[in-house]
């Protein structure tokens, strides 16, 4: 139980006495506030919502209140005007909160409410035969965190890259390689080749609508089962996924499941017919759709009048697959926020239907990734390419490395553990509704709230405690005055709240919660390592110390590596 949790209760037991039921511990833990500076205490009790049912003015019931509570780890208790200050016992809290990560390690911030259930995550999720753009990478760093989120919560997260691989832009893809195409240039660099194919379809439409056309018939054929038609499809898919796994690879993601849209092709029939079943179809111009007046939405078309099948026909399907292959406790979507009204439609269509499991689906939005200010475009050609992006930060970083550390041992992994990491931070530190403008410069910066600055802090702390001659245990030993300064407090406080973090994050499917919490807790590591001698004192205050430089350097790596981020022990 953390201080904060035992704290609530004796508030709450007090306010028992002096006759208010209705707080229970839980409720006024909600209520708890950090005061300003130290000097106010650790934890301030605000008294306004009492004050109507105790029929007294805040102050008075703080003055009141003070004096009922004490015991572990409360030190002293002060009514300041409407505010019960409560000061904590840093000694004795400092040694359960070191005590218990040194013993827990990486469990840290556990916790087994997911018992184990299965909760797929659509993440990723690029479009084949075109290039894994800066734009994909909010999907497949946010979605990634989310499964280290929700594993972390004790479920048991399923990673699925539902590949965009089927479509109309297949034809025009098909179109323009029978066109212009040219398969050494293909087998040479697949997606620059293909993109360039894509893009230069677009030109001559703009000049030669009938392309439209002939794309739109290629992509019949393809659904026919045609077999020139099918075989540039797969080589397109093959060649693609092979150039996105040396990108996943590199920034160390995997998936569960590959499943695109098309492997829903022959699944769409049996959600068409249990709609007719349902009596959930209606006709509107020659097209079918289930209406979602009662809820304010637009209809959900579900085939087109020439008989086609859309995305929202493959997405239930894809959903009922999931469901029965899974029995998933959490189905959650990492989507862009453009896409918002389709999923709450999709949910809708699902509950219409029956399915009460559908209240347990999660479209998670996310803002856009901006150049110049502007949407990227694959159509115009307008696109920055991720891997481009990784290398040249990877490159940057060996640069540093050669300058400030040329005797380092595994150069080459740090420089890619440094620079990848310092691509993926740079989207998670962000909430993830925020647009995110695209530049060079913020993004390969290795100052400030970055993610190499946290990874340093990392390893400075691994150098302390290699310097200090460390010797882990899990039982803890302070003395009197071995932490007792504001620096090492400020530490001990955050590291405390880790557990808390995790919990913020997973409830609001929210990375940005540990993003922001790492920096906070490398900040405050480096002014305790600045203003406090940790190796320069007697045996037994050294080890208490170095005790506390172990949990961060444990809570630090937990959360980089949930995160999606490499910790290295020297840089």
């Amino acid at each position: 139980m953390s201080y904060k949790h035992q704290v609530a209760e004796m508030i709450s037991a007090a306010l028992s006495k002096q006759g208010v039921d209705t707080l229970g511990a839980e409720q006024v833990r909600n209520m708890l506030e950090t005061p300003p500076n130290l000097a106010m205490g650790d934890i301030a009790f605000p008294c306004f919502q009492l004050a109507k049912a105790l029929r007294k003015a805040p102050p008075v019931i703080a003055a009141e209140l003070a004096p009922l509570i004490s015991g572990t780890p409360v030190r002293e208790v002060q009514a300041a005007g409407p505010y019960v200050n409560i000061f904590l016992d840093q000694q004795s809290v400092a040694a359960e909160v070191v005590g218990t990560i040194l013993s827990a390690g990486a469990a840290y911030g556990s916790r087994d409410i997911g018992k184990g259930r299965k909760v797929p995550i659509d993440l990723s999720s690029p479009n084949i035969a075109k290039p894994f753009s800066m734009g994909h990478l909010r999907s497949t760093v946010i979605g990634n965190a989310i499964a280290n989120i929700m594993e972390k919560h004790g479920y048991q997260p399923v990673r699925i890259n539902h590949l965009g691989d089927w479509g109309t832009q297949f034809g025009k893809l098909i179109v323009a390689y029978r066109l212009w195409g040219d398969e050494a240039k293909v087998k040479a660099e697949p997606i620059k080749e293909l993109l360039s194919l894509y893009v230069r379809f677009h030109e001559e439409a703009e000049n030669d609508p009938s392309l439209e056309d002939q794309g739109r018939e290629w992509f019949k054929k393809l659904e026919d089962g045609d077999a020139e038609a099918l075989h540039l499809w797969q080589w397109f898919r093959d060649e693609s996924l092979k150039e996105f796994m040396k990108i996943y690879d590199l920034m160390n993601v995997s998936f569960d499941s590959t499943h695109g849209e098309a492997f829903y092709n022959d699944k769409m029939d049996r959600v068409v017919a249990m709609l007719e079943e349902k009596g959930l179809l209606t006709e509107s111009d020659g097209a079918m759709v289930v209406t979602l007046d009662e809820y304010d939405m637009p209809p959900s078309l579900i085939k087109k009048s020439d008989g086609a099948t859309l995305y929202a026909t493959r997405d239930l399907a894809a959903a009922l697959y999931r469901h029965e292959t899974y029995d998933f406790a959490k189905a959650l979507y990492v989507v862009g926020n453009e896409q918002r009204l389709h999923f709450q439609q999709l949910y809708k269509v699902l509950e219409k239907m029956g399915f009460e499991w559908a209240k347990e689906m999660h479209h998670i939005p996310f803002g856009m990734m901006l150049k110049d200010g502007k949407k990227m475009s694959t159509r115009k050609g307008k696109v920055v390419l991720l891997e481009e992006v990784l290398s040249q930060a990877i490159e940057d970083v060996k640069k540093v490395i050669e300058e400030k550390n040329p005797g380092l041992a595994n150069k080459e992994e740090v420089a890619r553990q440094v620079g990848v990491g310092a691509v993926i931070f740079h989207d998670l530190k962000n909430y993830r509704l925020n647009d995110i403008n695209f530049s060079w410069e913020e993004m390969l910066t290795f100052e400030g709230e970055t993610g190499p600055y946290v990874q340093y802090t990392h390893a400075r702390a691994c150098s302390l405690l290699r310097k200090g001659g460390y010797v882990p245990s899990a039982a803890v030993s302070l003395p009197q005055d071995a932490l007792d300064s504001k620096e090492a407090w400020a530490v001990v406080t955050l590291l405390n709240a880790f557990p808390e973090v995790i919990d913020r994050a997973a409830n609001g499917f929210d990375p940005s919660q540990i993003g922001k919490y790492v920096i906070d807790l490398a900040q405050a590591f480096n002014k305790f390592y600045a203003n406090v001698r940790i190796l320069a004192e007697e045996d037994a205050v050294k080890n208490a110390r170095l005790q506390l430089v172990a949990a961060v350097v444990t809570v630090l790596k937990e959360g980089l590596r949930i995160l999606g981020l490499a910790a290295p022990e020297e840089m």
